[in-house]
């Protein structure tokens, strides 16, 4: 049962306004209820006349490239949401370039605007400048001399703005947001000082999410170069020789699946036992290296329930997993302990799918997250082999294409238990291996902290529009 808001409840003109409906429908509507709080807010201007633009890209050819050299990171309408930008696929520059609208600015608000996940909001971060974008998300650029880009995006993604983006959407199976249909959204002004606090929160929030992407690739560029394996580090799998006519001899029972003997994976295994190593296997003996516990899900709320989060959701930049109650057992069982390397392990094996993409849990996420049991938990047991440092080496090109050939299964692959603890660890020196794990621990607080700017700026304005309601 869904109910009105008690600070925003149903009033006499809202009944007049939709000529005397006495059915519950429209004023229990989010988006309807935010147009007729934000009428009480002294001063509002409609998107258009604050923004430079409203737009999306429009359809357009791709051409895809594997090469860095020809090609231009490419976003999807999901990929806007990525914590992590480095396993981006590649349009040509020549593609890039036949659109001027491709191209994505720093501090733009991003609006998905077609399919089931219409409506969802974020921002182009620093680390998108130049990238290209999908023509089913909007661009909405702010005109900085009327509003500041950040107290644009944090209205846009508030609790307010969302609803009427949403209350926008159209169509059935496929649904679609347009620029006509926001361009005449309301949004509030507050004091200028309080949307410049807020503008500065989001903008150091830009800041830290970009020193997160730098830390954890800079990492595992570090771990390769300790090992001595720099060939690693701009490994391009589609630039291997392709994987036919090959013949393995001295088989066992552990497997007789052509992909788990992939020449261009045994190319990478070589190398890693071509340095000194340790295997999977035994750095997680007294840990973990399996999957997680199944449990029953009933459906909760956030003020009596655990927020579960699933293989799609660990790889966003602010997950959006659903509530669930569970038992304060139930719940030991599925969280995941500090330093914890979860890699989806079921799924397909397009280049695109999370399948054997690993995330990392500490900080906030540990404290805060359930995760599901379509997670391999990787949990060392030797304090010299930090989570974070598997982490680095595990998040790598070489290892997600080494964890794709040892997929076993039918439609839903998973990752072979035999053959996933003999993959072989390099050693590096200890002092390396602490180096490279702060490195990622760093890179994590960052993130963390980016997360609280955002939560502090949401804060600010939900303070400041219902003080400026009253």
């Amino acid at each position: 049962m869904k109910l009105a808001d008690l600070d925003n409840p149903v009033r006499a003109s809202w009944l007049a306004d939709q000529s005397f409906r006495l059915d519950p429908g429209p004023y229990i509507s989010d988006s309807y209820a935010a147009h007729m709080f934000l009428k009480r807010v002294p001063r509002t201007e409609p998107l258009g006349e604050v923004t430079s633009g409203i737009f999306n890209a429009g359809r357009f050819k791709r051409h895809w490239t594997t090469d860095p050299e020809h090609g231009v990171p490419f976003l999807s309408s999901a990929d806007i949401f990525q914590a992590d930008l480095s396993t981006l696929a590649m349009i040509t520059k020549k593609c890039f370039r036949a659109n001027a609208n491709l191209a994505l600015e720093p501090g733009w608000t991003l609006i998905t605007c077609s399919g089931m996940t219409a409506g969802r909001v974020t921002y182009a971060r620093l680390d998108m400048d130049g990238y290209a974008c999908s023509q089913d998300v909007l661009r909405v650029v702010p005109d900085l001399d009327k509003i500041p880009a950040g107290y644009l995006y944090t209205f846009l993604a508030s609790p307010l703005g969302i609803p009427m983006i949403k209350g926008g959407i159209y169509g059935t199976s496929v649904k679609h947001i347009e620029p006509s249909h926001i361009v005449d959204l309301p949004v509030p002004r507050v004091d200028a000082d309080v949307e410049q606090r807020i503008d500065s929160l989001i903008r150091e929030a830009m800041v830290l999410r970009a020193q997160f992407q730098t830390g954890i690739t800079d990492a595992t560029h570090d771990l390769f170069k300790s090992a001595g394996l720099s060939e690693l580090i701009d490994f391009n799998w589609h630039d291997q020789p392709r994987d036919v006519d090959f013949s393995v001899s001295g088989l066992t029972s552990t497997s007789l699946r052509a992909l788990n003997f992939s020449p261009r994976a045994q190319r990478i295994l070589d190398a890693l036992h071509s340095v000194p190593h340790r295997t999977l296997g035994e750095i997680c003996a007294t840990g973990q290296l399996g999957r997680g516990n199944r449990f029953t899900r009933v459906d909760s709320d956030s003020k009596h329930g655990f927020r579960l989060i699933g293989q799609r959701q660990a790889f966003w930049q602010r997950p959006e997993g659903r509530w669930i109650a569970l038992k304060s057992v139930e719940a030991e069982m599925v969280r995941a302990v500090d330093e914890t390397v979860l890699v989806a392990s079921q799924g397909t094996l397009g280049d695109s799918e999370v399948f054997c993409r690993p995330a990392f849990v500490t900080g906030k996420w540990q404290k805060e997250f359930v995760f599901s049991e379509h997670f391999l938990r990787i949990v060392t047991g030797d304090s010299g082999y930090p989570g974070a440092y598997l982490f680095a080496f595990l998040r790598s090109e070489a290892m997600f294409r080494v964890f794709r050939s040892m997929s076993t299964g039918g439609k839903q692959q998973d990752i072979h238990e035999g053959l996933r603890r003999q993959i072989p660890v390099p050693e590096c020196a200890p002092a390396d291996r602490q180096r490279i794990a702060e490195t990622v621990k760093q890179a994590y607080r960052w993130r963390d902290e980016a997360d609280m700017k955002e939560d502090q700026a949401l804060a600010l304005l939900d303070e400041a529009v219902r003080e400026a309601a009253r």
